[in-house]
């Protein structure tokens, strides 16, 4: 659940912080007053695209911060979600969101303190909150979005997955297919040029250590005339000079010979110094070995500027590593081998794709039926809601039709939901057909028609968060005490925010929150603060439109109620 909002420099926003509790929370307040810089700031930590023209005027950045707990079973999501992204994990189970906006243009986020994108903060807030505005609503209409209502209800995810698997298997052997049907030329085109690039690449014969020692040959020999006057002269420092290297460390020696014969207790010294010549000797003798391995033959080096160049020629082509030469190399091996048998793998692919769309078909059946069972009990659930929302008399049916599964060449044409195509159909009145929820023309009755699906999908939405902004509007007193008890049930389940100008709605509140505004020195501010007992009486009869005793008696009875 969301238990800090922290605003800063938003609109009419100065500094903002709001603590949310677990069950129905109810903002509201007088129109203008600053309700929608809540939501506002809630869609911005969620990664919606940001209008700078509302950062504070005389401000240079506003800051948003969230804070949710995570827990249950919608923790190991989050959880693979932070670790694809590369950020820091939850902590005690708790996600520290935040977004800051300059006025400059930098925009920056953060998860957890690590910094992050707006694509991150998007897909973690499509887990952490189902956000319902007065428009939003139309998302009931898409059929993929009635679909998944339908399996939500009926818990058909293993169905769903026993579908997806075999036919993103099958998809697959369609895509290895399709890049094998072409026509003659283009097929002839492709063979050839894959014969030269895998002839080029074998004939090279390289390995990434052959490639790492003819690199250091080549260093070696286009260096050879300075390695030569660079090694000769530190011989000729060693023993081809007078005061050599060996002449010193001979006169080291017969200097300790003379303070040995002096001090018995230097004798030590002397191992120390025959190290010191065997280690010059061998220094010597390496040196010698090198001198005489060192080639200025400049043929050899002509050749060896000719392999180089080959080398970095397949780089370019291929690399940008020997190890990415090689690889490209292997992969086009395998293209080759497949274009070269190309008839066999067509045969072989056909069968496998006709074993495929068989399973598909089978899983795919197997889910309608699930689906077909689970319907007239979603459908009565739904009817019963939309009846205890005001539709006394309504009707509410969902159509299922399979759809045309094979194109012209036989391929079998599904999405990854199934085999059917689903049309929610509401008929508000007595007397009136069934028609499609997306002929409905008034918002009230798709508000309610939300608000009763919801309801019925509390138990199996794992998202821990779900937000109505003024979804009760053109919602009358007597059908928006409904929707208040109905808040208040789904709210049993998971945390709901609500903001609301109906005082039934706000009646039902298990935290209640006004928002208010004033102006100070010719500035505008926002502020929110939770309600008492007290003070939700006087807020509840404002919204009643009666502040006298009658009024607040009033609210008195409709809080009591509604306890």
């Amino acid at each position: 659940m969301l238990t800090t909002l922290r605003i800063k420099n938003l609109a009419l926003v100065d500094d903002l912080t709001l603590e949310l509790s677990e069950g129905l929370n109810i903002i509201t307040g007088e129109t203008g007053a600053g309700k929608s810089i809540i939501m506002g700031a809630l869609n911005l930590i969620l990664g919606q695209r940001a209008d700078r023209s509302l950062i504070r005027s005389g401000a240079d950045q506003c800051v948003i911060e969230a804070v949710f707990q995570v827990g249950g079973e919608i923790l190991p999501v989050l959880e693979s979600i932070l670790e694809a992204w590369g950020l820091e994990p939850c902590q005690d189970q708790t996600l520290f969101l935040k977004r800051s906006m300059r006025t400059s243009g930098a925009n920056r986020q953060f998860v957890n303190g690590s910094p992050t994108t707006l694509e991150a903060l998007a897909q973690l807030g499509d887990y952490l909150v189902d956000m319902h505005g007065p428009h939003d609503h139309q998302s009931l209409l898409d059929g993929g979005r009635q679909l998944q209502i339908l399996d939500a209800f009926g818990k058909l995810e293993v169905h769903r997955q026993a579908f997806g698997e075999p036919l993103k298997a099958l998809r697959d052997l369609q895509e290895q297919k399709a890049s094998l049907v072409v026509d003659d030329q283009t097929y002839l085109r492709e063979l050839e040029l894959l014969r030269h690039q895998v002839r080029e690449i074998s004939q090279a014969q390289l390995s990434p250590e052959q490639a790492q020692e003819l690199e250091t040959q080549y260093e070696r020999h286009l260096h050879a005339a300075k390695l030569l006057e660079l090694s000769q002269g530190a011989l000729h420092l060693l023993n081809e000079q007078e005061g050599s290297l060996w002449d010193l460390i001979g006169t080291i020696g017969r200097n300790l010979d003379q303070i040995r014969s002096l001090d018995a207790a230097t004798q030590s010294m002397e191992g120390i110094h025959q190290e010191l010549a065997n280690q010059v000797s061998e220094l010597e003798q390496a040196l010698s070995h090198y001198v005489d391995r060192l080639d200025l033959d400049p043929a050899l080096l002509q050749e060896l500027e000719e392999q180089m160049a080959s080398i970095q020629s397949l780089k370019r082509k291929y690399g940008p590593e020997i190890e990415d030469v090689l690889r490209f190399g292997q992969e086009a091996s395998t293209r080759l081998g497949e274009l070269e048998s190309r008839a066999d793998t067509l045969a072989h692919l056909d069968s496998d794709i006709a074993k495929m769309t068989d399973q598909c078909l089978s899983a795919g059946k197997k889910l309608s039926q699930a689906r077909s069972k689970v319907l007239p009990k979603l459908e009565k659930n739904i009817e019963q809601e939309l009846k205890d929302l005001g539709f006394h008399q309504s009707r509410f049916s969902v159509d299922v039709q399979s759809r045309s599964l094979l194109n012209a060449q036989g391929q079998l044409q599904v999405s990854a939901q199934g085999l059917d195509r689903v049309d929610f159909q509401f008929g508000p009145n007595p007397g009136e057909p069934l028609r499609p929820l997306r002929l409905i023309a008034s918002s009230g009755e798709m508000a309610r028609v939300m608000l009763a699906l919801k309801t019925v999908l509390a138990a199996q939405d794992q998202v821990p968060l779900l937000v109505f902004d003024e979804v009760d509007a053109n919602v009358g007193g007597a059908t928006g005490k409904v929707v208040g008890v109905k808040m208040k049930e789904i709210a049993r389940h998971r945390q709901v925010i609500s903001i609301t100008h109906l005082a039934p709605v706000a009646a039902c509140a298990a935290h209640h929150y006004r928002v208010t505004k004033e102006v100070k020195e010719e500035r505008s501010y926002s502020a929110i603060e939770k309600l008492t007992p007290k003070e939700r009486v006087d807020e509840i009869a404002r919204m009643l439109g009666g502040e006298d005793e009658a009024g607040r008696k009033h609210a008195k009875a409709m809080l009591k109620e509604s306890a």
